[in-house]
């Protein structure tokens, strides 16, 4: 995003503008995300992540440095991963699936009510009194939708690789054997997605989504 920012031709004082809506939507998208996923798992009898304080809405508590830039360089990033040990688990293979997926319903879920919250405010001709609530809404809904599409790529350290394997258990051997280069395969999948602007057509596509089902009550 700030890259983006930068290369438009932005100046500094509508960049750090920018940034005054984006680091809190983050925050709180990364927050909700993980807590998530410690909730989900302590909720099939996994306490691993509850220990170690992860299930929290603190975001100091989930950030990783290096996905943390990456968003707010490029518009797509992750955060610390939460720990969870599958044999505490009551029934491994669906309670992995359900961890998994609990992030990115998380990031849905909350996009889908800040935009119903934006459309809300919008119609009622609050604009001159609410802009800054707007437009902080517009960000923390394009930041839940980038954290969900972004985390179902089928990669680590994302979550979809999870996914594949819980449902697809053979393929974990696969993802064993190229852990220690997901990273910048992801990094290499990402610059590929990035040129031909897929990871952003598909998450405005959700956007639009959400605004047009609620314009059908308003």
């Amino acid at each position: 995003m700030l890259l983006q920012a930068i290369s438009s031709g932005s100046t500094w004082t509508e960049i750090l503008i920018m940034m005054a809506y984006l680091v809190p939507a983050l925050l709180i998208g990364f927050s909700f995300h993980e807590a998530a996923h410690a909730y989900a798992a302590f909720r099939a009898g996994d306490p691993t992540a509850r220990n170690l304080g992860r299930m929290s809405l603190d975001p100091l508590r989930h950030l990783d440095p290096m996905g943390t830039l990456m968003l707010l360089l490029v518009g797509f990033g992750w955060a610390k991963p939460v720990p969870i040990n599958p044999r505490n688990f009551r029934t491994p293979r669906r309670d992995e699936f359900v961890v998994s997926i609990a992030g990115i319903l998380t990031n849905f879920v909350l996009a889908f009510f800040a935009m119903g919250l934006y459309v809300l405010l919008s119609t009622k001709g609050w604009y001159d009194r609410l802009g800054v609530i707007l437009n902080f809404l517009i960000y923390l809904v394009q930041i839940n939708v980038v954290l969900a599409v972004f985390n179902l790529i089928p990669l680590p350290p994302l979550d979809g690789h999870h996914l594949v394997t819980a449902v697809f258990p053979r393929t974990e051997r696969f993802y064993y054997s190229i852990a220690r280069y997901g990273f910048w395969i992801l990094i290499g999948v990402l610059f590929i997605l990035n040129q031909f602007n897929i990871l952003e057509t598909v998450v405005w596509s959700i956007i639009n989504k959400f605004y047009a089902f609620y314009k059908l009550f308003m």
